[in-house]
Order: structure tokens, then C-alpha cells, then sequence
């Protein structure tokens, strides 16, 4: 998934309209008290042993401020801890440091939706047994805000004014202006808080070498005893950890390394592990393990993002030098809908998603840009005929349109031929995809050239190959949102937000799409404060999107794939957090 990103810069929100943008407010938000868990048993502390979990990917540091991927948010999360959570649904969860989820109606979330004024647990301990306050939290803001920290976590900061400890067990995040997504900063696998103390001598340049990096102290389940960094971290139970009956492990062995079928087998076969992350492994092969383990589960759980084909609104000939697809250009034929249609009733998601995604393993079918949470998931467009693969509708549509094929195969209309430029990044799965477009939309007519770029360069706004500059007609990869889908598409699909060279192709709406009507439903989106209402907006915009044909969904791709033990209780992953989230609730 992109960076997480604003809607500030839209320019559409009003102060009492962004009560519309947060989860219901309603004092049964979700809190857990100290002695209850999100399924757990109680059990006694430390009575089950070394809790053995593998990572076919080995964490390089310990805290998730400078990770690289989950290898490192993960490891740090039995340690570190956030605010709050992220359960399934999305929601917040107060299995954190806070006491309670903050709420309008609690008077947590101010009415103008400019703040959020957390309250925190008492009586919490530091693993080294010094007390956490509120000023370790506005600390943590300090560092992962600070540019020269070079944060991998430094979107959440974006629209942050301050963090202040109100008292040493209250803190209040301010924003620059009201914020859809209320629990931005501080909460979820981005949201860990850091001891000030340690980490005080680590602010801005000096993040680049912190010793504390490696050993952090923290308020979780668990303290850090060794690491060895790209191959092992051990734990030990932290005996300063709120809650007396928790954890139930006495140690952890977080191992790093190896391949993803190497992984499955240790869980699936010979039961050396009891977690076992990301597998990663042939589709067949995966499912074969696990029908016929006798020690592992697998668990699947699909995430918001969704692989996509994007389409081109403006046009990306070379031969307009300064002005290649820029948004005040228009596209040869995509302005065209029955091309856009035609190219979506020729695209196989069923297909790609049975070849390539495990058919359900790692990913499934869809038809929605907002895939998750379930209850913003479109039923609608089962039913749309742009949603069914049907090359001879599709060949119908462009017949109907005056689109006529010469002796090469290839459709023309007014000496316009419909030549595509299908681009991606270099990944095997999408080069895959872009091989499977290329047949099925040769076969109603269209000529497709398929090209990829390097990962490392496709997201780069000064790469003439990339995403955001848009050099091509149409291009695949994954994109998705918080919980909340307001800022995905604010800032992916209206107007205000289109890419262009004028903006240095910073902004999302990368496919340079503009409609009066989406963008009057984002702005009621944006606007509407009942959650119902709210719930038929997002799902009316997602609509939209897809009988206009302003992108192409694909595959819900799988957020977790991992195999638990079947003597591991407890866990219970979520596609919006880590996977660790709830790791002191686990036990045999």
C-alpha cells in the first residue's frame, strides 16, 4: 500500500462536517480493561514456556519508527506498544496504553475534530521500572516528527501541529485542521511510543546510530534479553507488565531467515515453530501442508488493499514534450467510455486472481476500490456488466462504438488506433498479470505493449518510468486505505488531487480523472455525520468509480498468510495492525 495520506489538501472540509470521518461515537467504542483480552483465556503468567515465532524475514532493528517492513515492526511490538490498536473491523481497540478509546461522546474527540485528547493507564511500568507518563508520549512525537529522524513513520505526522502532555496521564494531538482519520497518529504498528529517557540523545541526525535501537525498553508483554540482528531476537516476560495474570509465556525466540516453504514446513510438518509469518509459498504446495499438518493452521485474512488497473485520462504521447500527460491534454481513445468499458468487460480478475493469487490464498477477486471493512464493500457491482468477463460483449461494445479492426487485428476509428502501453513494477505476480491483460485485450481488438519498472524507481515522482508521471496508457499495482476511506478517494480519484508537472506529480490521483459527481459525493462524504449515511456514500463513490471505468479492480489482496499452531490460542490477526498486536493475549 502508498503512504497514508491527507485530505487536508483538498480543500472541502469544513469544521462541523468532519464528524463524518471518524468510527461511530458512541461510549461503547471498544476498551478493554486491564484483565480481559480479545479472546484469550486468563492464564497464569509465564507458565507456558518459549513461545517460538519465524520470520523467513530477519528483523535488522528493534524499533518500528526505522523499520523496513513487519520483519522489524513486528519484532519490536512484543516490546513496544502504541496508544491503541487496530482490530478487524478497523476500530480501535484499547489493548494499549491508553485506558479508553477517546470518543465525541466521551469528550475525547473534540467537536471540531482539530483534536483528540487521549487518557492514559495508571500506574504503568517501564521494562527497567520506571514509570511511563504522558511525557514519553509527546516525546515520541518529537523524534518520529523531527524530518532529520528520516522516520519510516513520519505520514502519520503529516497535519500534526503538536502533542502535549495536558498532565502526566493525559496527552492531546492537535491538528493543523480537522482530520477524517482521528486516530492518525500514535495508534496501530505505526504508533509505537517510545521511553523518553532512552531515547532523548536519538532525536533528528543522531537517529542514525541509537544504540536503543537494538535493545529498547518498553511497556509490552515482554522485554528484550538479545539480538542478533538479521537472524534473532529473544525476549523474556516482563515482569513490570500491567496486567498480573499476562503473559503466559515465559520467553520468546523471534527467529529471522531461511525461505517462506522452509517457514510452512517447520509449522505444517514438523511442528518446530508456533507461528510462522507471510508463507509466501505456492498456492498448491501451501494448502496441501496445512490440509495434512497435524500441528499448524493456516489463517488468511484479506486486507483493504486492492491491485488495480488505472487508467490514463490524459494523454502520454511523447510527441507533447512538456506536455505529456498533462491533465489539460485529453486522451486519444480513453475519452472514449465504450473503450473503457470494452477494456473492463475484457479484463479476467477471476482468472488472474484463480492463476496468480491462490484463488483466495493470497488474494481474491473484486470489483471495489474499497474492499475493506466488509461493511463499506460495494454489493452492487456483482451486477455491473463492466464487473463480468465477456469478450463478445466486449467486442459488441466497441463495435457499437464505431472501433473497426484492420487486417492486423487491431481496432481503429478516425485513424486512432487503440494502442496500449501496459506498465507495472517489476514483480512477478504483476508481470504475470499484465501478460494475462495482454491476451484478452488483443483478442477484442486492442494493440498492448507491456513494460516494468524497478520497484525502487516506479513510486519515485522523477521517474519518467514510474506511476506518477504516468508515461504510459494503463498500469497495475495495489493501493488501499485506512479504515476510514475518506482521504483514499479524496485523494486518489477528485480533481483537486490530480498529478500534474506543476505539482512535481506528488499528488494521488495519478490517472489524471475528473468528475463533477464524484466529487460532490466525497464532499457530502466528507460532510455527512451519520455512520449509515456515511456507510451509502462511500459505497455510492466506489460505484461510481466503476461504472465509469475510472480504474479497473482486480484482486482484495490477503493482509496476513500466516500458520499458527494448533496449541497456539488467542491470535487473532488483523489486517489494519501488526500481526504481534495482541501477542500478550496468546496461549497454549
Amino acid at each position: 500500500m502508498e503512504a497514508r495520506r491527507r485530505l487536508a489538501a483538498l480543500g472541502i472540509a469544513s469544521v462541523a462536517a468532519l464528524a463524518a470521518c471518524v468510527p461511530p461515537q458512541t461510549d461503547t467504542t471498544r476498551s478493554l480493561p486491564l484483565s480481559s483480552s480479545s479472546g484469550a483465556l486468563v492464564a497464569q503468567r509465564g507458565a507456558g514456556g518459549d513461545l517460538r515465532i519465524l520470520y523467513w524475514q530477519a528483523p535488522s532493528t528493534l524499533n518500528p519508527h526505522l523499520a523496513s517492513g513487519p520483519k522489524d515492526s513486528d519484532a519490536a511490538r512484543l516490546v513496544l506498544e502504541p496508544l491503541a490498536s487496530l482490530g478487524k473491523d478497523g476500530q480501535a481497540i484499547a489493548n494499549g496504553l491508553a485506558s479508553e478509546i477517546p470518543t465525541v461522546a466521551n469528550g475525547g474527540i473534540a467537536k471540531d475534530f482539530t483534536s483528540v485528547t487521549w487518557k492514559l493507564r495508571e500506574g504503568v511500568k517501564w521494562s527497567d521500572g520506571t514509570p511511563f507518563s504522558s511525557a514519553d508520549v509527546a516525546f515520541t512525537y518529537l523524534y518520529q516528527c523531527d524530518p532529520l529522524t528520516a522516520a519510516a513513520t513520519l505520514d502519520r505526522c503529516d497535519g500534526v501541529q503538536s502533542v502535549v502532555a495536558r498532565d502526566p496521564n493525559t496527552v492531546v494531538i492537535t491538528y493543523r485542521s480537522p482530520d477524517p482519520f482521528v486516530f492518525q497518529w500514535g495508534v496501530g504498528s505505526e504508533g509505537a511510543i517510545l521511553q523518553k529517557d532512552q531515547y532523548k540523545s536519538c532525536v533528528g541526525a543522531n537517529a542514525v546510530s541509537c544504540d536503543a535501537d537494538r535493545k529498547p525498553i518498553g511497556t509490552g508483554p515482554y522485554k528484550f534479553r538479545d539480538f542478533k540482528a538479521n537472524d534473532v531476537v529473544t525476549y523474556d516476560l516482563n515482569e513490570s507488565f500491567r496486567d498480573p495474570n499476562k503473559p503466559f509465556f515465559k520467553s520468546v525466540t523471534f527467529k529471522g531467515g531461511g525461505d517462506p516453504e522452509a517457514a510452512a514446513r517447520a509449522l505444517f510438518q514438523t511442528g518446530d515453530i508456533d507461528y510462522a509469518w507471510n508463507l509466501q509459498v505456492d498456492a498448491t504446495v501451501l494448502r496441501n501442508m496445512a490440509a495434512s499438518s497435524q500441528s499448524g493452521t493456516l489463517v488468511t485474512v484479506l486486507g483493504s488493499s486492492v491491485e488495480r488497473v488505472e487508467l490514463n485520462f490524459s494523454n502520454p504521447a511523447a510527441s507533447l514534450g512538456e506536455k505529456r500527460s498533462e491533465p489539460d491534454t485529453k486522451h486519444p481513445f480513453f475519452t472514449d467510455k465504450s473503450v473503457r468499458r470494452a477494456l473492463a468487460m475484457a479484463t479476467n480478475r477471476d482468472g488472474i486472481a484463480q492463476r496468480l493469487y491462490g484463488d483466495g490464498l493470497f488474494g481474491k477477486p473484486t470489483c471495489n476500490v474499497i474492499a475493506a471493512p466488509e461493511a463499506l464493500s460495494s454489493p452492487n457491482t456483482k451486477g455491473f456488466d463492466v464487473c463480468k468477463f465477456d469478450l463478445n460483449a466486449a467486442n459488441a461494445e466497441l463495435e457499437r462504438a464505431g472501433w473497426v479492426k484492420g487486417s492486423d487485428g487491431v481496432r481503429a476509428k478516425g485513424g486512432v488506433k487503440l494502442a496500449v502501453l501496459l506498465q507495472t513494477n517489476v514483480n512477478t505476480r504483476r508481470e504475470n498479470t499484465e501478460l494475462i491483460l495482454k491476451k484478452d485485450w488483443e483478442s477484442v481488438g486492442f494493440q498492448v505493449e507491456v513494460r516494468s519498472e524497478p520497484f525502487s524507481t516506479f513510486f519515485l515522482s522523477s521517474s519518467p518510468g514510474g506511476a506518477n508521471r504516468f508515461w504510459a496508457d494503463t498500469q497495475t499495482y495495489a493501493d488501499g486505505g485506512d479504515p476510514d476511506p475518506t482521504t483514499y478517494l479524496g485523494e486518489t480519484w477528485t480533481t483537486g488531487q490530480i498529478a500534474a508537472k506543476a505539482n512535481n506529480w506528488l499528488l494521488g490521483n495519478r490517472g489524471r480523472y475528473s468528475n463533477k459527481d464524484f466529487d460532490a459525493l466525497v464532499a457530502q462524504l466528507v460532510s455527512e455525520t451519520d455512520p449509515a449515511k456515511r456507510a451509502q456514500l462511500a459505497i455510492q463513490a466506489n460505484d461510481l468509480l466503476v461504472q465509469d471505468v475510472a480504474v479497473i479492480p482486480l484482486v482484495q489482496r490477503s493482509a496476513v498468510t500466516s500458520g499458527v499452531a494448533k496449541s497456539l490460542k488467542g491470535v487473532d490477526p488483523s489486517p489494519w495492525d501488526s500481526e504481534m498486536y495482541n501477542v500478550a493475549d496468546w496461549t497454549k
